[in-house]
């Protein structure tokens, strides 16, 4: 049988909806979350990794004729996406040579990774190539172009690729949502055919099998961090060994402090920090399948500009069900439990947070 036969009779559609029903095994198999919440978020997660797989392996799929999509957003979550970030990512190949073009907006932070996306075979996306805003050579009128390639082109802005860069990814970091305006990028082949070629089966065929395997492996990567967290990180945050997050994508400026949280409806979890000299931090709260809870309605995450500081300048989060009346209180948002993450970004010293669950 041929891709073509496949598409034809139906196989390959076929084949997909059972991978997909396959996948719904992990939300099954979270004895953790099998209260009614935590699992129909569950379910309702597959179907957003289902839309981001979609667009990262059929819609934008083709590195001859790459389009920035967003991968994270208010509606769709990966791995404790950043409420404080705008995502892009783009589909590459490691043999064409690429332009991205900018106009370089107010956001503190703007970052540029190529990464080797293996999320559906081994969980991991390891980094190819890096580059910050702030290495950027930008024109006065706030231009700039970059140049992604395999070979560096001896002068300009460049991004290196790998033999197994597969695409690419942007992180916008806000402080202030309401008063930074974002930068305006767009990307192209330099070297590419002139036209896209009409999809065929073959090609709908393949996307359908990675667009499975990524719903199933990105679930059981992150369903399998949680448990982890749940386990030796209850109620605290000392995830001091970077590689994993590392290996799984992560930003090589910032230092990741994951845990979980877990409270009965009158318990708060109190967490104390020093501040340590940074480009930024933010804390955020997520559910039990990593998503960030709903930022649209509930104040779930603190950062550098939103947080009120202590007299001697610490800072404390209170997490809870309602309003405590002092320090940061983030809002479980009917939750109670899930995991958590802080981020040190571009900090020299790595504090580890004091944590005490206390009645309210």
């Amino acid at each position: 049988m041929t891709a073509r036969d496949d598409v034809m009779d139906g196989s390959a559609w076929r084949t997909f909806c059972r991978q997909l029903e396959h996948a719904g095994e992990i939300v099954l198999s979270a004895d953790a979350a099998a209260n009614e919440l935590d699992r129909a978020e569950g379910y309702r997660y597959l179907t957003r990794l289902l839309r981001i797989a979609l667009e990262m392996q059929l819609e934008f799929a083709d590195p001859d004729f790459p389009g920035f999509y967003r991968a994270s957003h208010q509606t769709a979550k990966i791995g404790a996406d950043n409420p404080d970030n705008d995502y892009l990512n783009a589909a590459l190949n490691p043999t064409r040579r690429y332009i991205i073009s900018g106009v370089r907006g107010t956001v503190p932070i703007l970052t540029f990774g190529t990464k080797a996306n293996r999320y559906a075979i081994d969980g991991t996306m390891a980094s190819t190539g890096e580059l910050d805003a702030k290495d950027l050579a930008i024109a006065p009128d706030g231009g700039f172009e970059i140049i992604v390639s395999n070979e560096n082109p001896g002068s300009g802005n460049w991004l290196p690729m790998a033999p197994d860069t597969s695409f690419l990814v942007v992180r916008q970091t806000f402080s202030d949502r309401g008063k930074q305006t974002a930068n305006r990028l767009t990307i192209k082949a330099l070297d590419g055919p002139p036209t896209p070629t009409p999809l065929s089966a073959a090609t709908l065929a393949q996307a359908l099998t990675r667009t499975a395997g990524f719903v199933e492996g990105t679930a059981k990567t992150f369903a399998n961090w949680a448990e982890d967290f749940r386990v030796h990180q209850l109620n605290k945050l000392a995830t001091t060994d970077q590689s994993l997050f590392q290996r799984a994508g992560g930003d090589p400026t910032i230092f990741y402090l994951h845990g979980y949280w877990q409270l009965a409806p009158d318990q708060a979890l109190v967490i104390e920090t020093d501040i340590p000299s940074c480009r930024t931090w933010n804390f955020q709260l997520n559910n039990y399948w990593m998503e960030s809870l709903d930022y649209r309605y509930h104040r779930i995450h603190v950062n550098d500009t939103t947080a009120a500081r202590d007299p001697d300048g610490q800072v404390t989060i209170v997490v809870a069900a309602r309003n405590p009346g002092f320090g940061n209180w983030l809002d479980t948002a009917g939750h109670t439990q899930g995991t958590m993450l802080l981020r040190w970004t571009g900090a020299t010293e790595h504090p580890i947070p004091k944590t005490h669950v206390i009645k309210i």
